[in-house]
């Protein structure tokens, strides 16, 4: 018998068990924290991605490292399924409205980030300039995952939220973009940066990713009007995902644009057509989880892979990429906000653009792209510490203090009360349901009808009690009866959609869907001139 490959077999068998094992304990640490941070009511307030982060460097104190945290593990495997869920939940009638803004912070602010980090890091590190540029564009991608986890949670307005999400998700891609045209010149390979050279690639990138996200998008939108199964719906999203970030890689796009592109296609229109109102929430809340799933892994994984040693030896250069990216980050949204609100009308006020400006966290997407150089690269630990260094300080220091600031600048007592009004709306409609169901048990002869007369006068009373709570709260805040009005609004175009999705399964309108769905946009855009 030949003993190599029986002892090879064994050692790969083993390495993969332990692979097995590691991977297990992250997923019951990930899982067991968030769980926890959204059971337990003093930490409601905090958001668990932060506290992950939290418990991953209380692992790395105790050198317990967990596995370890490659590039291709969060570009193929994490990042997909957050960018899609992401693109998925964002509203394109909101997201039209800031396109703007969001287009200006996501690509010029991206290029300020990348030149003033870079300059900063060259003038005051001591780091040759085109790795300088290099840190500045793995540092130009924003990761607001715990930020809009805070939004969600303290009730903050849909616009901000759109605002930082928007930004995020276009940003990614913009970033990867400058870091793949950077990079040639820090390894080495490029001699110079040729402006127009550039602009042609960084436009066949996000061509080329847009391109592969709309087809696939679209055309998985053509095939769900042919059938209604929530588990193959499912499935179809999971691979759109997944396969349209391959395919547009190995076409030479961006692939974090094209999954962007595709999960606002199918989120915005293959599930408002292709998918009845019950198999949208189903798939809605099956992305939900896969986002709460990767988001508790990746963010533990972060926490753990810090090496506090490296920090400490290159505290400098830690130093001045904060410094420098609170000061880019400050003039690319308060310099392109004034352009925005001047050009296009944006409207975003100073607090919105202080919370844009403080909520501009650093995470996965970073991590990864500076886990990417290559080990020939001799400045490659300063690069990897200088990132991680700035990554902490945005979700620990950033992060923590988003709270305060949002109740600094007065953004949370409108919230709260706005809050507190659609939970109420939210009541009586379920108690309205109630009542008439009670109205129809009067011909149920098993049922004793003064019992039923006392549940109704009880759903009665608590009915009145809500109207009167109603009443107070539009009377303190007249503005609550436009938001009654625009969610109104917003019902009917839902139901006008699913209506025309229905028809369309049915094979009645096919040749007529453009225009009618066209009517729906009109509409919906002359309700929001009419609002505003």
């Amino acid at each position: 018998m030949d003993v190599v490959p029986l002892l090879a077999n064994l050692l790969e068998e083993d390495s993969i068990g332990q692979s097995l094992e590691q991977f297990l304990l992250v997923l019951s640490v990930s899982l067991s924290v968030a769980t926890l941070s959204r059971v337990l009511p003093w930490f409601r307030q905090t958001p668990y991605t932060l506290l992950l982060v939290i418990v991953g460097l209380g692992l790395a104190v105790v050198d317990v490292r967990l596995v370890n945290l490659s590039p291709e593990l969060i570009l193929l495997i994490f990042l997909p399924p957050l960018l899609f869920e992401a693109g998925w939940n964002l509203n394109w009638s909101y997201l039209r409205k800031d396109l703007v803004p969001i287009c200006l912070y996501a690509v010029v602010g991206v290029m300020i980030s990348v030149v003033g980090i870079g300059l900063g890091l060259a003038q005051f590190a001591g780091i040759p300039l085109a790795i300088a540029l290099l840190i500045g564009a793995s540092l130009s991608a924003t990761d607001p995952v715990s930020v809009v986890a805070l939004f969600r949670e303290l009730g903050v307005g849909k616009r901000l939220t759109v605002l930082m999400e928007g930004e995020s998700l276009f940003n990614d891609g913009v970033a990867v973009v400058a870091f793949a045209l950077l990079s040639g010149l820090a390894l080495g390979t490029q001699d110079e940066f040729v402006i127009p050279v550039a602009i042609a690639q960084f436009f066949t990138f996000l061509g080329v990713g847009v391109g592969v996200g709309s087809l696939i998008g679209f055309g998985i939108s053509y095939l769900t009007q042919r059938f209604d199964l929530p588990l193959v719906e499912q499935s179809l999203t999971l691979v759109a995902a997944y396969g349209t970030y391959s395919i547009a890689e190995a076409l030479g796009g961006s692939g974090v644009i094209s999954v962007v592109t595709v999960g606002l296609v199918l989120g915005n229109f293959g599930s408002r057509i292709g998918m009845n109102p019950r198999t949208r929430l189903i798939v809605s809340e099956f992305w939900d989880f896969i986002a709460f799933f990767v988001n508790s892994i990746i963010f533990l994984l972060i926490g753990d892979q810090v090496r506090f040693s490296s920090l400490g030896e290159n505290w400098l250069p830690i130093a001045v990429a904060i410094a420098a990216l609170l000061l880019t980050r400050a003039v690319g949204i308060y310099g392109l906000g004034l352009v925005s609100n001047t050009l296009a009308k944006s409207n975003i006020s100073w607090r919105d653009q202080t919370v844009l400006w403080w909520g501009g966290l650093r995470g996965s997407v970073s991590i990864a792209l500076a886990l990417s150089i290559p080990e020939s690269l001799p400045e490659r630990e300063v690069v990897i510490a200088t990132v991680f260094g700035v990554m902490l300080f945005t979700l620990l220091v950033q992060g923590l203090t988003t709270q305060p600031l949002l109740k600094g600048l007065n953004m949370l007592d409108d919230q709260a009360f706005r809050k507190t009004y659609r939970e109420a709306i939210a009541r009586r409609m379920a108690l309205t349901r109630v009542l008439t169901y009670l109205s129809k048990l009067g011909d149920r002869q098993e049922l004793d009808p003064e019992f039923c007369q006392y549940q109704a006068a009880l759903v009665e009373g608590e009915l009145s009690t809500l109207k009167e709570n109603i009443q107070a709260l539009q009377t303190k805040h007249p503005e609550f009866k436009e938001l009654a009005l625009e969610e109104l609004r917003e019902d009917l175009l839902a139901i006008e959609a699913d209506t025309y999705a229905d028809l369309i399964r049915s094979g009645r309108l096919n040749e007529k869907l453009s225009p009618l769905l066209q009517d729906v946009l009109v509409e919906s855009d002359r309700s929001d001139k009419a609002l505003s």
